[in-house]
């Protein structure tokens, strides 16, 4: 058998407190209280609870008739009705014994909140007779018994028959526990104990969120004395409610109780301010706007609980700026944040933005206790067409020169006082009248706003001088309501036509005139004449050709009477489907000088004046009859009815032609040219055709065809020979002229032949120089490295020593030749002077040219010569003479009078003594 729980509260103010620490400010009355009538209520329930089941009924009274006050429970399974009537939502399996409901009643007109706790204990099933236990009875008063038992569960006696009766778990009610309390800590709460804590030592513990679970160690519990305390001060902010459960258990860790449910609520305390979603609100609304029109919406958020008045936010306006024209020009609603107007008067063109402060305060917006924060509300008044656009002046006026489109005449101004480059300050001008033909339309400057009066049909200062036009300027917009049009709106514009030279002009462009090809020159064809429009000026019109592709016409300068320069003819190249098309200039003598263009085009009717060409000119036919024809036909430069049908025939003479050949008209366009005789000797022969047409009257021409007569094949092709014979050239020709082809191409290739081997002579011809010395007209390599082996091909013969040295030794002093050696030693070269004279240089040259035409041992051709060598034999000796001594004895004047190459010695030793 079971025995129960006991709890022992331990009642601490700051834990439990009173009912208004619950409650908010709530208002007591001497002779009522509000709240439930129990604090705790218990109702017997079944395993199956069936949805809409009533339960039981709680009883609330708010001390005002209960009116407005609303019901909740913690438990989604179960509702409580306006009359206090608790029902199941839907069907609810018991999951235990019982269960342990909180039902808040909450009164929105005082805005308090009461709490009571209901408990559901399930009933448990009669037994049948059949399983009573033996030796004992169940009598109707020890069912009553056991029943009270069930509802006392933490009471214990003996029974009449000394029987214990059957205890139940301990249901302990929510603990309060206020948030940021400032201790000390640990705080006791509640203190847990178990009936068999006198039989056996018991161990307590608690787990769940907050004990064993993150947060940790929140809550804690004496083991031994079953003491439950707070570890911290609590934050509802954070979490607003816990749920453990406790554990007792012997010593060997065996369970003692059941666990039994703590629910612990943080009771919510005003620590937080509230906070604007944003620092700056954007709002508009349109001037002009009636009292009440909605312009936006503030809202601040706080973080305490919504359901007291800790987390009840209220709005109002501090300050706002301007404060024109009046200092309240809007107002909020204190719980929704609702910005509206509550003033007449908005005017953008005065005041075009409002700065409003704006404070939220909890506690339902109570100063002294209550929390705040602030911010900023922009209001943009925006702009309404309220000002219709109105001219500066009544009247404009501008000048067009006629004949001129796309010129702007006047410029109209316009004041408009509405927001600039809006649809309500955008102006758009109209013509109403005074332009009946469309001359003149009127843009709107995007920038400046101003009309454009604007030439788009050009004017004629003969027809009209002037314009009186009446314009009127609206908005893009519409007008606001009841806003009127101005009288200044309309506004008259005059214009003046300026008269301007303007051009002659040709009434008929283009002209067309028809007559036949072939009138003589100078027959007068028109009169193409054109008209001045300048009525009110005195000019003379002169004409002139501007085009004629032919050479063709004359015209008349004065009166541009047109006559024919040449005869016309409809053949001619210039002519484009029969017609002739020719340009002219009217030019008057205005100032400054106009001119226009005048298209005549001239129909030439046709007359037979060409006669008919045979075709083909040339045709080849079999030497003998029947095997085939010529088709032949003409080809006539006129036109119907001076073409065909054709007539072919061949002329009397020379009376061979009708001998030898016949034609056969086959239509008016075709003939076939056949052999009349049984055979004719292959050959060229010209036959003479007589075509004539079918004009009136008609022409004739006898045409020429040239006919190869060729032997021909079974087929009646020509065969090679029959063509070539038919060519006019016999067997003997054909074989001489290809005789002379083979003497011809003999000849080349001899030709080619000689000049090959002579090539190859001059190649291997030796040469007495080496000939990468031999400068006659040969390529001349600069900067070549090296070719390998083929450096190596040296001709030593031109390094062996001659046999005698008298050419040698007597050639003229400072010359010798790149071929040979210098032997022995030369005369001295001739001194030239430190400072050369132009002069001195040409007749060195010169000297060793006349010393080598003279060398009798000199080669046959032109060869390398080399002045002032350096080498063997050279009067400048060996540098090896220089040598190092310091002694002064030595005499290197002498340096000076070797020429530009030692000045630099000689300036260097030669006057060493004087420095």
């Amino acid at each position: 058998m079971r025995t129960g729980w006991r709890v022992l509260l331990v009642l601490l103010l700051p834990v439990w407190g009173s009912a208004a620490a619950h409650n908010g400010d709530l208002t007591i009355r001497p002779t009522c209280k509000p709240g439930f009538s129990e604090d705790d209520y218990t109702a017997f329930v079944s395993q199956n609870i069936m949805e809409g089941q009533k339960l039981l009924r709680v009883k609330f009274n708010n001390c005002a008739g209960n009116k407005g006050v609303r019901y909740e429970t913690n438990s989604l399974d179960f509702k409580v009705r306006v009359d206090g009537t608790m029902y199941a939502a839907h069907h609810v399996q018991m999951p235990s014994k019982q269960l342990i409901l909180m039902v808040t009643a909450w009164d929105p007109q005082i805005l308090g909140r009461w709490e009571a706790i209901v408990r559901f204990l399930v009933t448990e099933k009669s037994q049948h007779s059949g399983h009573k236990p033996k030796g004992r009875k169940t009598v109707p008063g020890e069912l009553a018994q056991q029943q009270s038992d069930t509802l006392l569960p933490w009471r214990q006696h003996q029974s009449a028959n000394g029987l214990r009766r059957q205890k139940r778990d301990w249901v302990i009610p929510p603990i309060n526990v206020p948030e940021n309390s400032r201790g000390p800590f640990p705080q006791q709460l509640v203190r847990i104990r178990s009936d068999k804590d006198k039989e056996i030592h018991i161990r307590y513990s608690i787990t769940g969120v907050g004990a064993d679970q993150p947060p940790m160690e929140v809550f804690s519990i004496d083991p031994v004395s079953g003491r439950m305390y707070v570890t911290r001060p609590m934050d509802r902010e954070e979490r607003a409610s816990y749920h453990l459960r406790a554990h007792a258990v012997d010593m060997n860790g065996n369970k003692v109780e059941n666990p039994i449910d703590l629910y612990i609520y943080v009771i919510d305390m005003n620590d937080n301010r509230p906070e604007f979603i944003n620092q700056v609100y954007n709002g508009s609304v349109d001037e002009g706007s009636k009292p009440g029109t909605y312009v936006m919406t503030v809202t601040a958020n706080d973080a305490d609980d919504s359901t007291t008045a800790n987390g009840m936010v209220r709005y109002r306006i501090v300050t706002q700026t301007p404060q024109s024209p009046s200092q309240n020009m809007f107002t909020i609603n204190s719980e929704t944040g609702d910005i509206v107007t509550v003033a007449a008067g908005l005017d953008r063109e005065k005041v075009q933005q409002y700065i409003v402060i704006v404070q939220a305060t909890d506690m339902e917006g109570n100063l002294n206790y209550g929390l705040s924060n602030t911010a900023t509300a922009i209001i943009t008044v925006t702009d309404v067409n309220d000002n219709p656009p109105e001219f500066t002046t009544s009247t404009y006026s501008g000048e067009v020169p006629e004949n001129r489109v796309e010129v702007v005449v006047a410029n109209l101004t316009v004041m408009d006082r509405d927001q600039p480059h809006s649809p309500n300050w955008n102006a758009i001008y109209r013509i109403i009248s005074g332009d009946p033909s469309g001359h003149f339309t009127i843009r709107t400057d995007p920038i400046t706003n101003e009309g454009m009066v604007t030439v788009v049909k050009a004017v004629d200062y003969e027809m009209n001088r002037a314009f009186m036009l009446t314009v009127m300027v609206s908005n893009q917009a519409p007008l606001a309501s009841g806003i009127q049009m101005s009288f200044q709106s309309t506004a008259g514009v005059t214009i003046s036509v300026t008269d301007v030279n303007e051009a002659p002009y040709f009434p008929t462009n283009h002209k067309l005139i028809r007559l036949e090809e072939g009138v003589p020159t100078g027959t007068v064809l028109t009169t193409f004449s054109a008209v001045d429009p300048d009525r009110f000026m005195q000019q003379a019109v002169r004409y002139s050709k501007l085009s004629d592709p032919a050479n063709w016409l004359n015209i008349n300068a004065t009166n541009g009477q047109i006559t024919t320069a040449a005869v016309l003819d409809r053949e001619s190249d210039y002519i484009k489907n029969n017609v002739y098309e020719a340009t002219f200039l009217a030019a008057d003598n205005g100032i400054p000088p106009a001119s226009g263009t005048g298209t005549l085009q001239i129909y030439l009717i046709d007359i037979n004046d060409n006669a008919p060409e045979l075709l083909p000119k040339e045709a080849q036919i079999c030497e003998k009859p029947n095997l085939n024809v010529i088709n032949i036909t003409a080809a006539d430069a006129d036109i119907d009815p001076n073409v065909g049908p054709f007539v072919f025939e061949l002329p009397s003479v020379p009376s061979a032609v009708r001998k030898n050949w016949t034609i056969t008209r086959l239509n008016g366009d075709y003939a076939q040219l056949s052999l009349r005789i049984m055979y004719l000797e292959a050959g060229v022969y010209d036959v003479p055709i007589i075509v004539t047409d079918s004009g009136n009257p008609p022409l004739y021409n006898t045409s020429v065809i040239k006919v190869k007569v060729c032997p021909c094949d079974e087929n009646g092709d020509c065969t090679t020979i029959g063509a070539v014979a038919a060519a006019g050239l016999g067997t003997g020709a054909i074989i001489a002229i290809l005789i002379c082809i083979i003497i011809l191409l003999t000849m080349v290739l001899l030709f080619v032949v000689w000049m090959k081997r002579r090539e190859k002579e001059r190649h291997t011809k030796q040469l007495l120089i080496d000939p990468e010395d031999d400068v006659r007209d040969n390529i001349l390599k600069y900067d070549e490295e090296g070719g390998g082996e083929e450096d190596q091909d040296y001709d030593l013969s031109q390094l062996q020593q001659p046999e005698t040295m008298d050419h040698v030794l007597n050639k003229t002093p400072g010359v010798r030749r790149v071929d040979e050696r210098p032997i022995g030693a030369e005369p001295q070269y001739p001194v030239r002077p430190v400072i050369p004279h132009p002069g001195d240089i040409g007749d060195f040259i010169n000297e060793g040219l006349r010393a080598a035409d003279n060398d009798p041992t000199a080669p046959p051709y032109d060869s390398l010569l080399v002045f002032d060598y350096e080498g063997s034999g050279s009067t400048a000796g060996s540098v090896s003479s220089l040598n190092s001594s310091s002694s002064g004895d030595q005499d290197y004047d002498y340096l000076n009078d070797w020429g530009p190459r030692f000045k630099k010695l000689a300036d260097m030793y030669g006057g060493g003594e004087e420095d």
